[in-house]
């Protein structure tokens, strides 16, 4: 061909890319089914296995545990549901690096104790794979430097499962504020507020409650999530309130956290717990928990905003994730579910219920799907972490929670931790973008798709 036929040639070929409705290319990346395995299928990563099992571009190829009875439950799961039964990977804890060899797989879900995270995330990215990790996503502030260095080497995507973006008010909220309905936002307030003594204590016998056991002799998280309150005094779990947050300021997106500064309580919760459960002479009675029973973080950001973050697990209290949005025009609360806003206020003494504005600026991924979500966990927003995850990996793109946001919504907790051992000083938080914050652009809750 001669070069100005082929230069002509190319130029119509591209004016007829250009013109073909998207919708024509995307009819056959639709049909291609997303190929998923698991590492992890205790309660939580059940639950994940169980969305999965809802749709039907999903197939289920691998399970991984190390708990024979884990492994048993979920293949009766998938039996039950039709589907055909996957490999099985349980001979021992790095059996997880097997699995990630396969070429069957597109993404793998991470529903393990806390220190295999990083771990099991790096391997599947190394592997050329999704990785989908639940939360916190690391444990380490080197951790997250890890993640976010082997994201850079490969170019394989790593998205943490924080379902708690995906709330129906919380992305109602996110609406109203990027239509400025709130002003310039000045104040944020989350954290984790759950009594989960019994979740941390329990011999199995009395499922989520009425147990003091952990360890060896706990039940489920029981077994491992208790140590870190035996060996950490800082805010050990910050995403769920965080990650909501960060995305109405636009962390990592034109704005990023600089600095904060942490103080915790004295340690009586656990304590008490065990004394009044299994008696003062049970051998857990003599056990020195480090964590503090209330654990409160400042977070300073770059545009001007600060965050409060509140962790407390271990006393008696309902369960509240403490929003609170507040901006130049008003403010809205979790927890009198209330808002009030300058310019629409009916009267300018007194709360409004949410409930009103949440159906006027209800998100659009809920007017879409709502239907779809009625039976998943969690309210619903379980199907919505697990649809962002399939569908990023269906389009070949970056997950809308990626892996920035995986680095330093995690980086909080051993930040807290360093700021409380230096007696409440000012800890910097490091640029995991290396200073593409400020050119990168909002990924997150922009469509009806993911």
């Amino acid at each position: 061909m001669q070069r100005r036929q082929f230069i002509q040639s190319t130029a119509l070929a591209s004016t007829a890319a250009l013109t073909i409705p998207n919708f024509i290319f995307g009819a056959k990346q639709e049909e291609k089914k997303v190929r998923l395995g698991f590492i992890g299928v205790g309660l939580r990563g059940r639950n994940h296995l169980d969305m999965a099992m809802y749709r039907d571009d999903v197939e289920i190829n691998a399970i991984c545990d190390i708990d024979p009875n884990a492994i048993a439950i979920s293949l009766k799961m998938i039996k039950d549901k039709g589907r055909k039964e996957p490999a099985v990977y349980q001979k021992n804890d790095r059996d997880f690096e097997n699995m990630v060899k396969r070429d069957d797989l597109d993404g793998i879900i991470i529903a393990t104790p806390w220190e295999w995270h990083v771990p099991m995330s790096i391997a599947t990215m190394k592997a050329g794979k999704y990785a989908g990790v639940e939360v916190s996503a690391t444990v380490t502030l080197q951790e997250s430097w890890d993640l976010v260095n082997t994201f850079e080497k490969t170019g394989s995507h790593c998205m943490i499962l924080e379902n708690v973006c995906y709330r129906r008010d919380v992305l109602a909220v996110l609406n109203m504020v990027r239509q400025n309905l709130f002003g310039e936002l000045i104040h944020l307030q989350c954290g984790y507020q759950h009594d989960l003594r019994g979740v941390k204590f329990n011999d199995g016998k009395q499922a989520y409650g009425g147990g003091v056991e952990f360890g060896e002799k706990g039940f489920s998280e029981a077994k491992w999530r208790t140590q870190h309150s035996v060996d950490r005094n800082g805010d050990v779990y910050p995403t769920h309130g965080l990650g909501p947050v960060a995305e109405m300021i636009d962390i990592n997106r034109g704005n990023r956290f600089l600095s904060l500064t942490s103080t915790a309580t004295k340690a009586r919760g656990l304590h008490d717990y065990i004394v009044k459960k299994g008696g003062a002479d049970h051998p857990n009675a003599k056990v020195k928990f480090k964590l503090g029973d209330v654990v409160t973080t400042v977070i300073k950001c770059a545009n001007g905003e600060s965050i409060l973050i509140t962790h407390d697990t271990n006393l008696p209290r309902p369960y509240s994730l403490g929003f609170r949005v507040q901006g130049t025009e008003g403010i809205w609360t979790e927890d009198n579910k209330s808002i009030y806003l300058e310019s629409l206020a009916k009267n300018h003494d007194r709360w409004e219920p949410f409930k009103e504005y949440q159906d006027k600026y209800d998100h659009p991924l809920w007017k879409a799907h709502a239907k779809d979500a009625e039976n998943a966990g969690h309210g619903g927003i379980d199907y919505f972490v697990l649809r962002a995850f399939v569908e990023s990996i269906k389009r070949k793109v970056a997950p809308p929670i990626d892996v920035y946001d995986a680095a330093v919504w995690s980086a909080i907790s051993p930040l807290s931790e360093l700021s409380i051992a230096k007696n409440s000083a000012s800890v910097e938080i490091p640029d995991f973008t290396r200073g593409k914050w400020k050119t990168n652009k909002r990924i997150f809750g922009l469509t009806d798709e993911y």
